[in-house]
């Protein structure tokens, strides 16, 4: 997988905390750069010490949360690049349940998805967001990326919460799933849905439904997708597809997707977690 890159109207620089700001919603830049796949670049200078930095002073996620997304980022320290790659691509590319496209988990690869693709695109460019690597637009690093940029440029942190919100029910299932696993990646999760407002009881709610599910992360499983993906693979060649992230209730409704029916509608209420308890530097 390739790094996401993206060009924008104004230069953007490499470093984290000069693309965001002075916005708390600054966090959304580490998020997306600590959710996506673990290139070399992203262990090389600073980066990782600006994150911990950043999510150590951030006051819209729990001390909590916090924690756990710093034990996560000092972990791929102490792992290095080649293992932590390995890692994440046995993790989030070995089937499907914890698939990063958002719209995946929405329709699959049906010919609804490649429409919703191309509206969720025209929004990016609307919105001057033009992507420089071949990549699906609803993929969850690239739409976060999005979010952290009309951060800078839109004074309406609400408004970015309220997207987040939209695709909440399919974050909480990840959530629940990199819980069930083990993953430390987990916090980063956690991390968006109390951006939104949606408080944590919602991944316990899907840790229920997540209980009886068949891995699909076995040499039978990935066989039987194979065989399945070389009819949806033909027919994806007569889409026109755009290359390219994002959403459930709004996003998905902008997009022309319907959302989840099985989606948990839990109430937008964030609050900001100012705190002087103590979190690991």
């Amino acid at each position: 997988m390739q790094t996401t890159q993206v060009h924008t109207d104004s230069s953007v620089s490499d470093s984290v905390m000069p693309l965001i700001g002075a916005s708390d919603l600054k966090i959304l830049k580490v998020l997306s750069l600590l959710i996506d796949y673990p290139s070399n670049e992203l262990f090389l200078g600073d980066t990782l010490a600006d994150c911990t930095e950043i999510v150590a002073r951030s006051t819209i996620i729990s001390p909590e949360v916090r924690a756990q997304i710093i034990d996560l980022i000092e972990d791929l320290i102490d792992t290095g690049s080649l293992e932590a790659q390995a890692r994440y691509d046995g993790l989030f590319e070995r089937g499907r349940s914890l698939s990063l496209w958002l719209f995946e988990h929405v329709h699959g690869e049906s010919r609804d998805r490649g429409q919703a693709m191309v509206d969720l695109m025209g929004q990016y460019q609307e919105a001057g967001f033009e992507i420089s690597v071949k990549e699906l637009p609803d993929y969850l690093p690239l739409y976060l990326e999005f979010l952290a940029y009309q951060a800078t440029v839109i004074d309406d942190d609400i408004q970015i919460r309220m997207d987040i919100a939209d695709v909440s029910h399919i974050i909480a299932l990840l959530a629940a799933r990199l819980e069930h696993r083990g993953s430390m990646y987990k916090g980063c999760f956690n991390a968006l849905l109390q951006i939104a407002g949606k408080p944590l009881d919602i991944v316990e709610e899907y840790q229920e439904k997540i209980s009886k599910e068949k891995p699909d992360d076995s040499f039978e499983a990935l066989d039987k997708e194979w065989e399945e993906e070389v009819v949806t693979f033909l027919d994806a060649q007569q889409e026109e597809r755009c290359s390219s992230q994002t959403s459930t209730q709004n996003l998905a409704a902008k997009a022309g997707v319907r959302a989840n029916p099985n989606a948990v509608d839990a109430p937008v209420h964030w609050v900001d977690f100012k705190t002087n308890q103590p979190v690991k530097p």
